[in-house]
Formats: C-alpha cells, structure tokens, sequence
C-alpha cells in the first residue's frame, strides 16, 4: 500500500468533487487531485497522506480527457485562482451542478434533490469586477496568493478582470514600488462602477471612492470598503430567481414583511422593498450598512412624493397598502450581526411572509439558523457561494419542517469551482 509521501502512481479522475478537486482510487488509497479534469488518465504525485485519503498532484498527463483543454493563462497551477481553466466551459458548468448535487445528498441527506438548473455567464472571461490583491512590498510582488500558499504569485495580466481592473492592476504595479519605504499594505481592493474605479486603501492615485451600478432599474452606490458581487452581468437574472415566488400563479413574492439577512448594501433590500410593505435588512459591516441605508434613500428619492411624515411610502394598516415599481415599503437597516438581531427580535414578529439571507462563504451559525426558525417565515431565498455549507444549512431547515422547492445555480465565478446558488424553501409544518 502506498503511504509514503513522493510516491508516484498512475491514475483516473472519477469526478471533480466540492472544491473542484478530482477524485481517484489506486491502491487502497483515496486521491485528491488538484487541476484535474474528469476522465483524465495521469500520473501523480503523492504529496501528503491522512490515513486513507492522499492529497496528490499531477505529474504527467498520460492521456487527456476529452473535456480538457489547454489553460491560457500562463500563470496557471501557480496562482491560486481560476482552477477550472484545463476544462471546456461546458464541463465546467456540469461540473458544478454535480458538485451542488453532491452536497445536497451527501450533507444535506436528500435522497431526490430537486432538479438543478444553471446559468451561464455572458462573459467567460474579463467578468470579474471585483477583485483583492495581495501585496508584498519587500519583493515588489503584486498578485494572488499561490496555489496552497501565502507566498505572492506576481501577477501582470489576468484574464477575468474586467478592462478596468486590469488597467488598474497595472498601474498599481507602475506607480507603488517606486518607493517603499514605509509601505505596510498586505493587499488591495478594487471594484468598478459606472463612475471608475474605486481601490482600498488609496495607492498610485487612486482613491476610495464612491461608484455606483444600475442593475434591474435599481442603482446602487458602493466602494472599495464594502462588498459587492464580481458578475455584475449576472444580477439581475440572480434577483429575479431569488425573488421569484414559489405559488402556483404568481411571479414574484410579495406581502407585507421580508427580512433580509446579510443584506450587504442592499441589493436584494431594494427589489424586496418594491413588493413588500415592510422591509428589515440586517448587516454586521458598518460600511456595507451606511450604503445600504444611502441605497434605500435613493431609491425614495427617485420615486416620486413622500408622504405628510417624509416617510416615501408609509405602512398602512389594512388593505389599501400599496408598493409597486414606483413606490417603496418601509426599509429599515440595521448594523449589527446576524445572529445578535434574531436573538433579539425573532419572536417580535407575528407573521413573516418572506425571508432572504445571502451568508458568506461559511454559511450560517447555528444560532442564525434558530433565529431564522423562531421567525417561521412562510418562504426562504438561501443565496449561497458555497455548496457544502449550504447544504449543511439546509439539512437543519429541512429538519426543522421546510420543504426544498427549487435550486437554480448561477456561473458568477466562470474559470473556477465556484458556484452561486439560489435555493427556494417553503413551510410545510406551521408551529405559532
């Protein structure tokens, strides 16, 4: 049995598992393989072994799968970004929605897992909008983290910034190492709006400022010092899934109060305020806060007329309260974490007609999923960037009396194995 680390042996990608790893067997062992495509024969490098699980690299490729292509990027397999680029575009979206399928029956337990569906990207390269680059000063090194590393791999072009980006990242290269001394940045921030760039913290003539994006009619203002999502081809189609209704007869949700969890600056806030009367969007970054809240009133402001109070629309009591494409609900933010909100106040609620989260990477604390349950919202948007985290979340929503109606995958991250997934719940056991 092989149990030694540089051992060699030849073998064949099964699959590509969550963390787009490939998946193999040879001699007793379980291999992960780093940048390999299903139906690869090849021969690897053990580099680590954990009892029965080998984590291995490639040596030699002995015969190509036919989903494999030849990856543009000269710094492939060095930099630790974009580890889908040896696989056609096809097989990347196929890969993904195994990957989904895998997580939600083997994490979240599903025998039948609804169908899952998938969005292509416009745009397979020069898509991202948003990037963060790490910096070492001492070597004049400008880039991303290598592959299973901290080290700087230096980066002079990469193939999924969007124009404005690359122009950015190579004028930071110009213009920061000029002089050093004093340079304490570990890495940088870039997002493009409609305005420009804005970089954080400001380096080589750039500033943090304030940009904006017109998506789904909406505008929103944010920087460099807040999230906001990298596709931005991809949003709208993203909020009308999220926001989608899962009744019989009806396109989109609506009714009187939708939570909005994680809210960011509020790009779901604000087409969940055009539908429902009432509106709380919670968000423990005080930056992405302060936008969200100068997100809602803008939108106020463009719609027209306020009321004798200020408010642009109050809450009425009764049927004639109204929100629309021209009017907005009751918005209020809130800066504060998730978990500490719904301790406070889920069971100030009577009745939740819809409730959204969109969670970073790790999912969900357990306490944020008691909340959640104590709120008993009728329907639940869960967007997730992670699959197993959000197949972990769903097992305990599920658990807890939700039925899983639909899962739709979104391709915001083409050249990697990540994957942005809206995953639609509705209640089927009501305990108030």
């Amino acid at each position: 049995m092989a149990d030694e680390k540089d051992q060699t042996l030849e073998v064949e990608i099964e699959r590509l598992l969550p963390g787009g790893i490939g998946l193999a067997h040879a001699e007793g062992l379980t291999l992960f393989v780093s940048l390999a495509a299903p139906g690869d024969r090849l021969r690897v490098k053990i580099d680590r072994v954990q009892g029965k699980v080998a984590f291995a690299s490639i040596i030699e490729i002995l015969k190509p799968s036919h989903v494999r292509v030849e990856p543009p990027c000269t710094y492939f397999g060095r930099c630790g970004g974009c580890d889908f680029q040896q696989l056609t575009y096809q097989a990347q979206l196929e890969a993904k929605v195994a990957i989904i399928r895998d997580c939600l029956h083997r994490i979240a337990k599903l025998e039948t897992p609804p169908e899952i569906s998938i969005r292509p990207s416009p745009s397979q390269w020069r898509y991202r909008a948003r990037a963060n680059w790490q910096v070492d000063a001492n070597a004049k090194l400008l880039g991303y983290f290598e592959r299973g590393s901290n080290r700087v791999c230096d980066v002079e072009y990469c193939g999924v910034l969007v124009p404005a980006l690359q122009e950015t990242l190579e004028q930071v290269r110009r213009e920061m190492f000029v002089d050093t001394s004093g340079l304490q940045l570990r890495d940088i921030d870039a997002v493009v709006g409609d305005e420009g760039v804005s970089v954080a913290p400001p380096v080589a003539g750039f500033k943090s400022d304030v940009v904006s994006r017109r998506i789904a009619g909406e505008t929103y203002y944010f920087s460099a010092e807040a999230f906001f999502q990298v596709n931005h081809d991809l949003l709208a189609p993203l909020i009308a899934e999220a926001l989608r209704s899962v009744e019989a007869g009806r396109e989109d949700v609506n009714g009187r109060t939708a939570i909005d969890l994680y809210c960011g600056v509020g790009l779901f806030t604000l087409p969940l305020a055009r539908r429902f009367e009432r509106v709380v969007g919670v968000e423990g970054h005080p930056r992405a806060a302060d936008f969200a809240r100068r997100n809602v009133e803008s939108a106020k402001q463009a719609s027209g007329p306020t009321d004798e109070r200020g408010g642009n629309p109050t809450i009425r009591e009764g049927s004639d309260s109204k929100v629309g494409p021209q009017n907005l609900g009751a918005v209020q933010i809130v800066t504060t974490r998730v978990g500490d909100w719904l301790s406070r106040h889920a069971n100030s609620f009577r009745l939740v007609d819809f409730l959204l989260l969109d969670p970073p990477r790790t999912g969900c604390e357990n306490r944020d999923i008691a909340g959640i349950l104590a709120l008993r919202p009728a329907q639940i948007s869960y967007v997730s960037c992670d699959p197993a985290t959000l197949a972990r979340d769903l097992k305990k929503l599920i658990a807890a009396g939700y039925s899983l109606d639909s899962v739709v995958a979104f391709d915001m991250f083409p050249q990697t194995h990540h994957v942005e997934t809206v995953a639609r719940l509705s209640v089927v056991i009501i305990n108030r």
